[in-house]
């Protein structure tokens, strides 16, 4: 066996174990890459009339959206800057819960409550990640799957690559006035080349998620040799004998201190204390449109000092070039790195991801159920004729 049909033949079987899932990560990640644009276009209880007085602080809006969803305790406050609603958000894991209070931060008039365990891009993005099973469950089987596309992909490069000159002209074009048979063909050949650069960023990101190793592997190699720091929770210190910050509520004190660096294009998250020993979040994002470039930050709620974190997620000027590549993994996910023309290329990348293992069982269907030629009628030779 040659080494191109080795190749041919892990390509076709892989193609065939993680077709299914590779198809359904294409077509919810088609839908995935303009949900921010979507919500905006059609959720207008986002939106609100700019008002000249002051907005409501954190505790204000947090009494309001709590008295919405009794029995039920608000996580955080998020500001998005002028004309648009503020959120308050609910999350708990156990009872298990997440609810989104949109609220006109002017006025506090409740504008939506949302189940966002109902919402539509809430439920593709679980399919996305865990196919709707338990993570445990869901996500080595996404990530698997994820896998193989990488591998197929590399194979499927090599399987591409012409063997002359006069062939590599047709690796590069579609022959739509073909039969359908050699139209397919090529679909998958010559889409499958163009997508490969693209998808290739849109699958490691993929892993990135799905597995530990592949993660701390990423991060040793664009960090010189380091190892990553995980992600772990900052907490106040001991209750102090008599309380420090005094009059308003502290997370209340942090917002009003830092409102004035909140960028009209960008947002403030205010989380508040979940018990006695937890610190207060304030994450600051400059750019609403991506996620990696956020400053998060982490203080005492008796003292309001700032605590230092040694993680990815601190202050922004901080990270390394590493921690940068660690933040932006989202972003390049769905190319909301390189804006609008990158989420156009995440888009039709994960199309065309999706349409592979369709046009690559077609060409397997096809070659297996192939007709044998007609053979053609043997000639007779004519009968010598003697002249009288």
């Amino acid at each position: 066996m040659t080494f191109k049909k080795a190749i041919g033949k892990v390509h076709l079987w892989l193609g065939l174990a993680s077709g299914l899932v590779v198809l359904f990560l294409g077509i919810t990640g088609c839908i995935l890459a303009f949900q921010r644009e979507i919500e905006n276009t059609f959720q207008r209880y986002r939106y609100v009339e700019v008002q000249q007085q002051p907005m409501l602080a954190p505790s204000a809006l947090q009494k309001v959206a709590e008295r919405e969803l009794p029995g039920k305790h608000a996580h955080s406050v998020t500001y998005m800057g002028p004309g648009k609603a503020a959120m308050v958000g609910f999350y708990s894991a156990e009872p298990a819960y997440y609810d989104l209070v949109y609220l006109n931060p002017y006025s506090g008039k409740v504008l939506k409550v949302k189940d966002m365990n109902r919402d539509f891009f809430r439920v593709v993005i679980m399919g996305h990640f865990y196919l709707w099973l338990p993570p445990a469950i869901g996500q080595p089987i996404v990530a698997s799957a994820t896998l193989i596309f990488v591998v197929m992909m590399i194979t499927g490069i090599i399987l591409w690559w012409p063997k002359n000159k006069s062939a590599r002209k047709q690796r590069f074009s579609v022959k739509w006035d073909a039969k359908w048979r050699r139209k397919n063909y090529d679909l998958h050949n010559v889409f499958g080349f163009y997508m490969t650069w693209i998808a290739i960023f849109i699958a490691l990101t993929g892993l990135v998620w799905g597995f530990q190793w592949f993660a701390g592997s990423v991060y040793w190699v664009t960090s010189g040799g380091k190892k990553m720091v995980e992600w772990s929770e900052t907490h106040s210190k001991a209750i102090p004998a008599q309380p420090v910050t005094g009059g308003e509520p502290a997370p209340d004190k942090l917002w009003r201190a830092m409102l004035p660096d909140l960028n009209p294009e960008g947002s403030m998250d205010v989380h508040f204390p979940e018990n006695d020993s937890s610190s207060i979040e304030v994450a600051m994002n400059p750019d609403i449109s991506t996620y990696w470039k956020a400053d998060y930050r982490y203080f005492d709620q008796y003292t309001l000092e700032e605590i230092p974190v040694k993680h990815a997620y601190g202050r922004f000027a901080n990270t390394s070039t590493a921690e940068k590549i660690q933040r932006m993994n989202y972003d390049l996910h769905v190319g909301a790195v390189l804006g609008l023309p990158g989420k156009i290329l995440a888009f039709l990348a994960s199309l065309v991801a999706g349409s592979l293992p369709v046009t690559g069982f077609l060409i397997w269907w096809g070659r297996k159920n192939k007709k044998p030629a007609k053979a053609a009628p043997k000639k007779v030779k004519p009968a010598l004729v003697l002249q009288p």
